[in-house]
């Protein structure tokens, strides 16, 4: 007869000591990662509030935050204004941007590419609270725009109010632009330079190199640079509330916006969070269609 232990598994004596480095990792990851998300979803179906009896006694309230929310016409003006700031800020704003910033400096000499990086990058660093005062001293009704306008002989324009969500957008596009720039930087050099001069000894033209060549080998880049742009664009608070506050009135009252005055003007927490978890399932949704949209696999 054999051994006794003929057929079982001998234990791996690493397996505990591995179990062990990445204990921390886990905590890590329960304390500050999973524990706020499960909080959240509980918190979001509570009358949590930030002050008086409710902030002591939290009851469960079921959908009662969600009903509310849908049938509060602020929230409804509210998804539609962060819609418009992601489409034109994020979408046709630091994509579309980043890439023909990439595009241009392609090929190009080095110390050029390093000149023209250090400049989109260093918006890119700048910290959001600065980059909304910087627009703020532009855009103001005293501000260098304006004295620009008025030394060729224009009048002034009250940007901040007649043309509040195109001011927040352009600060935005101009603050997120080089994370993008710097994402299909990375893509376009890894495309094979031998593919393009092939297409273009068959004649085919820049423009036919760039939609049917380049395009399709950096599909992949661009749906993750889409979902990461999308996903910061629909978190942006501070720019937002620094040069605006959300107005005039609601014009660029973002579900960001929204979700602060539900929960820390209005102290209801438990509202506050139902908007957060909306916010989230919208960036899911996103996410999800620029995938299926492209074909992309992950």
């Amino acid at each position: 007869m054999g051994s006794s232990a003929t057929g079982k598994k001998k234990k791996d004596p690493t397996a505990w000591r591995s179990v062990l480095f990445l204990l921390p990792s886990w905590l890590l990851l329960l304390v500050f990662f999973i524990g706020p998300i499960l909080l959240t979803f509980y918190f979001s179906f509570t009358n949590l509030a930030l002050t008086g009896t409710q902030a002591q006694n939290i009851e469960f309230v079921g959908f009662q935050n969600f009903v509310s929310m849908f049938e509060d016409p602020t929230f409804r003006i509210s998804v539609m204004k962060t819609i418009v700031f992601l489409f034109l800020s994020a979408i046709v704003g630091q994509q579309i941007l980043g890439f023909l910033l990439a595009i241009l400096m392609k090929e190009k000499n080095p110390t050029f590419r390093r000149l023209i990086g250090i400049i989109v990058i260093a918006g890119w660093v700048t910290p959001e609270i600065v980059v909304a005062f910087c627009w703020v001293a532009f855009l103001n009704d005293n501000g260098t725009l304006n004295m620009i306008l008025n030394a060729i002989g224009l009048e002034s324009v009250t940007w901040l109010y007649t043309f509040p969500m195109i001011s927040v957008c352009i600060a935005n596009i101009w603050h997120g632009t080089a994370f993008s720039m710097m994402v299909f930087q990375a893509s376009l050099d890894d495309v094979p330079k031998t593919i393009e001069e092939a297409a273009t000894i068959d004649g085919a033209s820049r423009f036919q190199v760039l939609i049917r060549i380049i395009l399709p080998m950096v599909k992949g880049s661009i749906v993750t640079n889409m979902i990461l742009v999308t996903l910061q664009t629909l978190g942006v608070f501070t720019l937002i509330f620094t040069m605006t506050g959300g107005g005039p009135g609601t014009s660029t009252q973002t579900l960001p916006i929204f979700m602060y005055n539900q929960a820390f003007v209005n102290y209801q927490l438990g509202y506050g969070t139902a908007i957060s978890l909306v916010l989230l399932i919208i960036g899911i949704i996103a996410s999800l269609f620029y995938i299926r949209s492209m074909k992309v696999k992950i």
